[in-house]
């Protein structure tokens, strides 16, 4: 599995953490930035991790910021993204399981890592359970 991950300054740390995690986990990372805590902005990274889902070069994203607003504001500005900021591992299988979220956001000034690695764990390895929840996950298609 590709995993696209991208940070602003305020994030960095966080990313940094989380990046060896996957990589210790076996996963494949693809490090869209950014590269040290000197500042950024965090629409540049949301985009990069985004079309890297959409061209299909990453199975899932994540991405992190100071609170995790920012980016998924930008993230879910991006036709078919649907980012989630997660401040717990059950909110990131319910984004998974009901919302079919493809991008988990977190927020580097608010969690430390052992908490995003659980988050990122529950995260990918929930899968999305259809049904009911499906016609929802067409209708946000149908927003943007």
């Amino acid at each position: 599995m590709k995993i696209a991950l991208g940070a602003d300054h305020a994030g960095f740390r966080l990313k940094e953490s989380v990046k060896s995690y996957l990589i210790s986990k076996g996963y494949k990372v693809i490090d869209e930035g950014t590269y040290s805590e000197e500042s950024v902005d965090y629409p540049d990274f949301a985009k990069k991790v985004a079309e890297d889902l959409k061209n299909n070069v990453a199975d899932f994203g994540i991405l992190v910021c100071g609170t995790g607003i920012g980016m998924s504001i930008a993230a879910n500005r991006i036709k078919g993204i649907r980012a989630a900021l997660c401040l717990f591992p059950e909110m990131a299988k319910l984004a998974r399981s009901h919302n079919n979220a493809n991008v988990l956001v977190l927020p580097g000034r608010l969690i430390g890592p052992e908490l995003a690695n659980w988050i990122v764990e529950a995260f990918l390895t929930e899968g999305f359970q259809g049904g009911r929840h499906e016609k929802r996950i067409q209708k946000l298609e149908e927003l943007g």
